[in-house]
């Protein structure tokens, strides 16, 4: 796998991706506190984290969401499909960008 690019911002609202694949609009997204009722799973935590994968989603990002434990293996089989994936989604965003 290319070396992601951790803590990449992406929109004005200074949101970041835990780790991006920009060249393929790919970015791999780790919510922790599952099982222990973490930020990512309280209401307010959780409805933030729906704005901004909307967001990266209209702005022609492939985000995955994965759990901590899953950075052992099953997150960076993902991102190998996606990275597959990514390149043409990532050349349809400029075809439009650009026209």
């Amino acid at each position: 796998l290319p070396l992601p690019v951790m803590e990449l911002g992406f929109s004005p609202r200074r949101w970041r991706f835990d780790y991006a694949w920009p060249d393929h609009r790919v970015a791999l997204e780790v919510n922790g506190g599952v099982w222990t009722r973490g930020r990512h799973v309280r209401g307010r935590g959780y409805l933030g984290d729906l704005e901004k994968l909307n967001e990266a989603q209209l702005l022609g990002w492939l985000v995955l969401q994965v759990t901590p434990d899953q950075l052992e293996g099953e997150a960076w089989r993902l991102v190998k499909r996606a990275l597959a994936m990514g390149r043409a989604v990532a050349q349809a965003v400029k075809r439009t960008q650009q026209a």
